[in-house]
């Protein structure tokens, strides 16, 4: 069994450490069949996280085992990195990859998908990048997701914003779009929220806002990813399933599945359609019609959504008690 191997990518020797080894064992993937996949798709791969703070989801032992999760960078990390600061006010620093070299620099340290912030290290404060996740609750399947992504769609194509979308590699679909980065955090989650709250009003009964799972019913649009410190698995990584977050045209919604795209052969759907992210940095949008529907819902009564519970007290938040367990006006105390 080999102990080390080294892939030539841009003029770089990588070293990738035990390549014999298991990382996939349903599948009897090896480290070295994960690198290659990525060094394939390495302009792909790239463009999800370049210049972006990136959370490390490390499988030490393989997908058999839980990953380990570094979101601070080491002292002698081999890529750039940024000072930040987490939702608790805290500083930090984070890893930010900028070459093709880095995404096998990731794959070297066990990370077999990628969690960029939505931000670049020039201007963490600002995101230029909208998330919307779909993911289905208990009782829907794919096919509903198709349908809710079909739906954000067309609601995107009304505000005149240009939407990417690929599979999860899980059990939902992502769907990207590019926004001019000069609207903070706060701002653009809640032009998610209202995104969210729009569709749900369209596709009633198909699509949830509902963030207490007990209350929700449809596609889960997950606003709470657009939260300052809230991470996507990026295009092109291969997910604990062994299937590759794909984008894809929206032309292929009605054919699209997860179980279509595995990492074993991927080197040629990649071969026949290139990066199908190419070109979203050059699509960038503005979120004001969002925010003026999120001015309007509060008018009408509908304010902000709860935020995951480590995250401080946000101004007109409801309270994060899920409705079963909240206490009503006519109880004892």
């Amino acid at each position: 069994m080999a102990s080390e191997t080294f892939i030539d990518l841009d003029g770089e020797s990588i070293r990738i450490s035990s390549p014999d080894r298991i990382v996939f064992p349903e599948q009897g993937w090896t480290k070295i069949e994960v690198a290659n996949h990525f060094a394939v798709v390495a302009d792909g791969a790239l463009n999800g996280i370049f210049g972006r703070p990136t959370m490390l989801k490390r499988y030490m032992k393989g997908v058999a085992e839980p990953p380990v999760y570094h979101k601070r960078a080491d002292k002698n990390s081999p890529f750039e990195t940024v000072e930040i600061r987490f939702p608790s006010q805290r500083p930090g620093i984070m890893n930010v990859p900028r070459t093709r070299a880095d995404i096998l620099r990731l794959v070297q340290l066990g990370c077999l998908d990628f969690h960029p912030w939505p931000v670049r290290a020039e201007d963490i404060d600002h995101p230029d990048e909208l998330r919307i996740d779909l993911d289905p609750t208990d009782g829907f399947g794919f096919d509903d997701v198709r349908e809710a992504a079909r739906g954000a769609k067309a609601l995107f194509d009304e505000v005149g914003l240009v939407s990417w979308p690929k599979t999860s590699g899980s059990r939902g679909i992502h769907i990207y779009v590019r926004i001019e980065p000069i609207w903070n955090f706060f701002q653009v989650r809640r032009a998610v929220l209202a995104f969210a709250r729009e569709l749900e009003r369209r596709m009633p009964g198909a699509v949830t806002t509902k963030w207490w799972k007990e209350e929700r019913t449809g596609i889960f649009i997950d606003f709470n990813q657009m939260a300052r410190d809230k991470t996507v698995s990026s295009a092109y990584g291969v997910r604990p399933t062994g299937y590759v977050s794909t984008p894809f045209d929206w032309e292929e919604l009605d054919e699209v599945s997860i179980e279509r795209f595995p990492m074993q052969g991927f080197a040629d759907r990649y071969a026949d359609v290139g990066d199908l992210t190419a070109g979203m940095d050059q699509n960038a949008g503005s979120i004001t019609t969002l925010l003026e529907w999120m001015a309007r819902d509060e008018d009408n009564g509908f304010g902000d959504a709860p935020w995951p519970p480590h995250y401080p007290k946000q101004p007109g938040e409801p309270p994060r008690v899920q409705p079963s367990k909240q206490r009503r006006p006519d109880e004892d105390y």
